[in-house]
């Protein structure tokens, strides 16, 4: 079965899971299906602000796709979410991301 198939059947099993929506944005990135991906991102940090690298990817994404102005403010919001986690990996990540678009 394929990865995609794997993981839309965990996810029927615990619906809620952002470490399986995220891994479903991430494969549909390596498949060139942004619209899908953004959406999977956007869930995730809907559903679970905290869950940080859904914030860089997302940014990413919308880098590739254009949307400079919009990725700024994802990676704004995920350093923010970085910061509150204490997670100062991720918080350095997406400041480099900015800090390219300059």
């Amino acid at each position: 079965m394929d990865r995609i198939g794997t993981l839309k059947d965990f996810l029927k099993q615990n619906p809620s899971d952002s470490f399986l929506k995220h891994a479903l944005g991430l494969e549909y990135v390596k498949l060139g299906q942004d619209g899908l991906a953004r959406t999977q991102f956007e869930e995730v940090i809907e559903h679970d602000p905290g869950y940080i690298g859904s914030y860089y990817h997302l940014g990413k994404l919308l880098l590739r796709t254009g949307q400079p102005d919009l990725a700024k403010e994802w990676f704004k919001k995920g350093m923010d979410a970085a910061r509150t986690a204490g997670d100062v990996h991720a918080f350095n990540e997406m400041r480099t991301a900015m800090e390219d678009l300059d």
